[in-house]
């Protein structure tokens, strides 16, 4: 009795599995994944777009970017999953097709950001605004979007580690599709039956924490030192990049290598030192840009943008700083006046009713 009770208190120790991650409504499919990468997307938009504002720039213009920059980076995402894993798709026994069912899981997020940079840019030209700064304001956002992606690889199952026991170790079951018994991503656990490793370590928690601890980061620093020119972004690659070359290195899934390390290790090695590189060089091009080269062109401009300037600005919750148009600044030294000692206002009230001098007097 007392070996059942241990084994019990192990696991409850642990973090268990979903049961499945895919739900029908009818014949259609709800799967987990996909709602976490569309909740992502959400809040990336959400948080880019206050940033923005926040910046100088006009309002709605981050979502005129993500209509291009989304499904830019999804292919992208994709592109760079199936060309890193392609033993995955391409070979004897695998079908090419499933290369295709992106809902199926599977984007490297560097292809994501590399083919997203390109559709963001092309929106960023036409309406002629700089791409660094756009960047600079999304880049928390698109962190923390990082961060809710990963609850999807909770819910299918996948991107674990080894073996351990820890206390925070993930219980993986056995998932079981009876249309198609090889097809586990789509199963469901019956019984709760573990799999030989199980517990292993939660290396989508612990991707999951760090992108947060990234987020907030990247929000505080960009706050005090008032980052621009692209450096707030970069400062988000290397902190991300960071964890990922770690996290990488515990993960136990199926993957190419290179001189002994995982591809993901390479590039997480290769783009930080690059990251950090930028960060550097990029702070001789001076503060941050100015609000009135944020307005997007054929848009009329309002007077908090048009009189904005880089230092008059009021500090912002979201790590960006907005900008004081001139009548806040008007407003603000009439409030001064207002608050002048009475022998000053005294002092005023008494020249105005002098006689006036003649002019040649004057």
């Amino acid at each position: 009795m007392a070996s059942v009770n241990t084994a019990s208190a192990a696991f409850l120790a642990t973090i268990p599995s979903p049961d499945q991650g895919v739900w029908h409504i009818g014949p259609v499919p709800i799967r987990a994944y996909a709602l976490c990468i569309i909740a992502g997307i959400i809040v990336a938009i959400w948080l880019g777009e206050r940033r923005w504002v926040n910046r100088g720039g006009t309002k709605g213009t981050v979502i005129d970017v993500a209509v291009f920059a989304v499904p830019f980076g999804l292919v992208g995402g994709r592109l760079y999953h199936v060309i890193t894993d392609n033993q995955l798709y391409f070979g004897e026994g695998k079908n090419p097709i499933n290369a295709l069912k992106i809902w199926d899981g599977g984007l490297g997020i560097w292809g994501a950001i590399a083919l997203g940079a390109v559709g963001a840019l092309i929106a960023c030209r036409r309406r002629g605004i700089p791409l660094p700064a756009m960047a600079d304001a999304l880049a928390p956002g698109i962190v923390i979007a990082q961060a809710i992606g990963r609850l999807g690889n909770y819910f299918n199952q996948e991107l674990y580690g080894a073996h351990t026991d820890l206390p925070w170790g993930l219980e993986i079951y056995q998932r079981y599709n009876p249309t198609n018994p090889d097809d586990f991503l789509n199963g469901i656990a019956i019984g709760h039956v573990p799999l030989p490793d199980s517990p292993v370590h939660p290396t989508f928690l612990y991707e999951l924490i760090w992108n947060l601890g990234v987020a907030l980061l990247v929000i505080w620093a960009d706050k005090k030192f008032r980052l621009g020119h692209g450096r707030v972004f970069a400062l988000y690659v290397a902190g991300y990049t960071a964890g990922r070359f770690w996290i990488e290195m515990m993960r136990t899934d199926t993957a190419n290598h290179i001189l002994g390390l995982r591809v993901n290790v390479w590039t997480s090695i290769l783009l930080f030192a690059a990251a950090i590189a930028y960060f550097v060089v990029a702070a001789k091009r001076g503060p941050r840009e100015a609000p009135e080269t944020l307005w997007s062109k054929d848009v009329p401009r309002e007077d908090s943008a048009a009189g904005a300037s880089s230092s008059d600005t009021a500090s912002s919750s979201d790590g960006s700083d907005t900008a004081v148009s001139p009548a806040e600044a008007k407003d603000e030294e009439h409030a001064e006046v207002g608050a002048a000692p009475d022998t000053v206002r005294d002092s005023a009230a008494d020249k105005a009713t002098e006689d006036p001098k003649p002019d040649s007097e004057k």
